[in-house]
């Protein structure tokens, strides 16, 4: 306590749960130079030497012991900036791995995020190496919201009107079933965990993870019709078990139950606050982007954005998954049509999706050694108990595929899926838990609630054998299910949207306002500079005549383009050897190797 009654150090509580800060009010140093009143000199502190004369004034430490405590204070600050620097060098040698198992992956045709915690969770148990300690509440705000972001451009508003069932059925029903039938599971195995801690767990491992999906079956042959089906469910099915999760946790800790009817009034409102959120956000920052003067200004306000979305929505009750998915695909329906706009957009997300991918999967191996330690004697029972959870997830999961195949089999909807076994199959081996079950499960308190380590492991166990198990598995599942076949179609698919493309363009140029200056050679010239679609749609023709002259014009067009790309290959050389020379100024080279370079980013791949 301090002379006016004040605590020294007393917690205050922001207006969200989530947000804790302590305020530390420090007293007065006796030898400090008090606060002046206006247009008057402050009053010189008291030295060391005039302490003892000066009636009331504060005895000094003497000069040992204030020696002594400055070298502990500098002791605790290099100890402190040796534990950042070491966090930093874990988060960089996380992104390289990352970098590095990209290549990895894609030569041994495994997903590298799995590689990536199978290597992260095997370095924790080294004895000495650091690992990255990151709070459980900052988990998901920190690297949820960039990667939801990235996964939900890849989709559109007419898809999500296309499989609102899908919503329906697997991002709401599955979800609740899944949380009920693993929290009836844990409630019979672990002895001592009350009825609200164990729909707690089964709300941790209910939603499949839609950035571990994406990771995971990405990579894989699997067609895109089936991918757009995982990202569907993915995308909106948090919503449903981090409102079940706090329901829960805030019974088992208070005691107090809730109704179903309570639930729904708390997922109503945080939907109505993420649809409100999200389409609000959308809108400023598609304002900002029409006024961004520069497309890397433009990439930058895309990475901030799915942040800010996030913490609004959260604050005000809402969903922020939900609310940074609405904002991700408003914001892209109101894109403008601006090419290099687009293109350094593109690349910035691909490095960006790449690196938070490998520290988030990284951060799951890592905690690994964690749990295992708290486990301590109880680590195997719990581990057994987590396999038998594990089993009835992937059973439920794999019942309601097919149950929804057989009712989709009759289905001419193009769009639906599963319609057969094999893709009942495929679907159920691709529901991989991921980030979100480990925060959840890390951020349930430490102190006062029941059977928390062993939700931990049950938790983890669940994520490993989804995640591990399963995505190393998916590549063989895919084949032996022969799904991968199915991806023929969707190259139809390609084609025809390459040709109606292509007749859009021709038809723009034949009905220019300026095609009266244009000489007819020149005209033709152009128009012929579209047989790259046309030639790619005339690949996918059944006929043998319209395989053979596709073939013929790819053999032509693949000559004309290795001398092209050789030819600004040789003008690069020069101008990188020109940039080097004295007297060349460094800006102009670079703008002609941007020039030069946009040219061989224009060269169809």
């Amino acid at each position: 306590m301090s002379s006016s009654g004040l605590p020294l150090s007393a917690p205050v509580a922001s207006s969200t749960s989530s947000v804790r800060c302590v305020v530390t009010i420090r007293p007065p140093d006796p030898g400090a130079a008090p606060f002046a009143a206006p247009g008057t000199r402050p009053r010189e502190p008291v030295r060391g030497d005039q302490a003892a004369g000066v009636p009331g004034a504060a005895h000094p430490l003497p000069l040992r012991e204030r020696a002594g405590r400055a070298q502990l204070d500098a002791q605790r600050t290099r100890a402190v900036e040796g534990v950042v620097v070491e966090q930093v060098v874990v988060v960089v040698v996380l992104m390289v791995a990352a970098v590095v198992l990209v290549g990895v992956g894609e030569r041994v045709r495994l997903p590298w995020p799995v590689l990536m915690v199978v290597l992260t969770a095997a370095a924790a148990f080294v004895p000495g190496l650091p690992t990255l300690h990151v709070d459980s509440e900052l988990i998901l705000p920190l690297f949820l919201p960039p990667l939801l972001w990235a996964v939900a451009r890849r989709t559109s508003w007419s898809l999500f009107r296309a499989r609102w069932r899908t919503v329906v059925g697997l991002a709401v029903a599955l979800v609740a079933a899944t949380a009920a039938v693993a929290a009836g599971t844990a409630w019979v195995l672990v002895p001592g965990i009350s009825v609200a801690a164990a729909v707690a767990l089964g709300a941790v491992v209910a939603p499949p993870d839609p950035v571990a999906v994406e990771a995971v079956a990405g990579p894989v042959r699997v067609p895109r019709r089936l991918i757009g089906v995982l990202q569907t469910e993915g995308l909106f099915n948090d919503a449903v078990a981090l409102v079940t999760f706090q329901s829960a946790v805030a019974v088992a800790v208070s005691g107090t139950p809730t109704s179903v009817g309570e639930q729904a009034v708390r997922l109503a409102w945080a939907l109505v606050v993420a649809v409100a959120v999200g389409f609000g956000a959308a809108w400023a920052a598609s304002f900002l982007l029409r006024r961004a003067a520069d497309p890397a200004a433009g990439a930058g306000l895309t990475l901030v954005v799915p942040f800010a979305v996030y913490l609004a929505a959260e604050s005000a009750g809402g969903s922020g998954v939900v609310a940074v998915v609405i904002a991700a695909l408003q914001l892209d329906r109101a894109a403008e049509d601006e090419s290099s706009e687009r293109l350094v957009g593109a690349a910035f997300w691909r490095v960006l999706e790449l690196l938070i991918t490998g520290v988030a999967f990284g951060l799951i191996g890592l905690r690994l050694r964690e749990v295992v330690d708290d486990a301590g004697d109880q680590l195997v029972t719990t581990v057994l108990h987590g396999l038998v959870v594990a089993g009835v997830v992937v059973a439920l999961r794999t019942a309601w595929m097919f149950a929804t195949a057989l009712v989709l089999r009759r289905s001419t909807d193009p769009d639906r899926a599963p319609r057969t076994g094999g893709e009942a199959v495929v679907l159920a081996w691709s529901g991989m838990r991921g980030l979100v079950t480990l925060a959840l499960a890390l951020s349930l308190p430490a102190e006062g609630f029941p059977a928390r380590t062993e939700i931990v492991v049950i938790a983890v166990v669940v994520l490993l054998v989804t995640l591990v198990g399963q995505g190393l598995t998916l590549p063989l599942v895919v084949r032996l299910t022969g799904v991968e076949a199915c991806a023929d179609a969707e190259n139809e698919a390609e084609g025809a949207l390459a040709l109606r493309a292509q007749d859009a363009a021709v038809v723009a140029v034949r009905q220019h306002e300026l095609r009266e200056q244009i000489p007819e050679d020149v005209l033709q010239w152009l128009i012929s500079r579209f047989a790259t679609l046309r030639a790619d749609v005339a690949a996918h023709s059944p006929e043998p005549e319209g395989r053979r002259r596709a073939a013929e014009l790819r053999e032509r067009r693949r000559v004309l383009e290795r001398v092209h790309a050789d030819a600004l290959s040789a003008a690069r050389r020069e101008v990188l050897a020109a940039r080097t020379e004295r007297g060349t100024d460094p800006a102009a080279a670079d703008r002609v190797l941007r020039r030069l370079d946009l040219q061989a980013v224009a060269l169809p791949r």
